[in-house]
């Protein structure tokens, strides 16, 4: 339990963010130099070590949202996630800069995307998402990843102005490193400090939106999804000041996958999830987004400013409409 009112439930929401991306931030710079030593490319490396961990925020709140038989916030998380992450992330960056976008991370990965939110809205489609569902989810999460890391064998390796670089989220991938103590020690601090937060952000957040009168499934797909997408708004916001415009892409189209089939997955194998009808609105709104963002860099192979900016005003008013609807 989170003692005190709704102040101080949003204080601990706050800290629970900041907890949420230090950890991440910590994990992710560990586990890249593992990825490193693999020789992994740099597109491999964005699209699944860099994805999967800006993502364990989302992964951690989701498994303990449903070890507390919290079904609401753990699937709501997981949508509003991939929803904020398309329209609100991309959106940003794109009006920023304009993003030219890979042929391969559009006809490839795009498929994979849009793929995944069919296959993870037809587990949730009847509100019930059993362990053999999740299975399922889990299987063909790892199936896609295991594709991703065979298929880079004969990708070029990573240039030298990779986005992550000296003062961003992640180190360098142009050279091989070796693991070091201090390589450990962030990944098992990084990972401790990303469950631990996740467990206070799904209590304070289940309090908050018992006290304030607002479902469990709004304050989810809301502050609790953009909070565990701090991890990757930051990377995407270090690619674009490094010039790397398709990591920001790549990161996110990563992270969308992993969380509606690996995470929903895992969370739903550790126990079945209820989630209630609300969740079907949130559904169809991801598939608006995935389909017309896919659409567009399919079309384009870019994301316009103006694009943007309409992905970005859609976010801001599904949050309204939430929060104070």
């Amino acid at each position: 339990m989170v003692q005190g009112g709704p102040a101080v439930q949003i204080g601990v929401i706050l800290v629970s963010i900041l907890g949420l991306w230090v950890g991440a931030r910590l994990l992710v710079d560990a586990v890249v130099r593992l990825a490193q030593r693999l020789g992994l490319s740099d597109l491999t490396i964005g699209l699944t070590v860099v994805a999967m961990g800006t993502s364990t925020p989302e992964l951690s709140v989701s498994v303990d949202a449903a070890l507390k038989g919290v079904g609401d916030i753990a699937v709501a998380n997981v949508l509003g996630s991939n929803i904020y992450n398309l329209a609100f992330i991309l959106g940003v960056v794109s009006l920023l800069k304009v993003i030219p976008i890979a042929r391969s991370l559009v006809h490839r990965d795009g498929v994979a995307l849009l793929a995944s939110t069919l296959v993870g809205g037809l587990a949730i489609l009847d509100l019930q998402i059993t362990r053999l569902e999740g299975g399922v989810l889990a299987a063909l999460f790892a199936a896609y990843t295991t594709y991703l890391l065979r298929t880079s064998q004969s990708e070029p390796t990573a240039t030298s102005d990779h986005p992550l670089g000296t003062g961003g989220l992640v180190s360098p991938v142009t050279e091989r490193v070796t693991v070091r103590g201090r390589d450990i020690g962030f990944l098992v601090g990084g990972l401790a400090l990303v469950l631990v937060s996740g467990d206070f952000m799904v209590v304070a957040a289940s309090e908050l939106a018992r006290s304030a009168g607002i479902s469990e499934w709004v304050i989810g797909g809301t502050i609790v999804a953009a909070g565990t997408s701090t991890p990757e708004f930051a990377v995407s916001l270090v690619a674009i000041q490094r010039g790397s415009l398709g990591v920001s892409v790549g990161n996110v189209v990563g992270s969308n996958v992993f969380n509606i089939t690996g995470i929903v997955g895992i969370a739903a194998l550790v126990r079945p999830l209820a989630v209630s009808a609300t969740a079907l609105e949130t559904l169809a709104w991801l598939s608006g987004v995935t389909i017309l963002l896919v659409a567009a860099l399919w079309t384009g192979r870019v994301l316009s400013r103006l694009e943007g900016a309409v992905f970005t005003a859609s976010e801001i008013a599904r949050w309204t409409v939430g929060l104070v609807g």
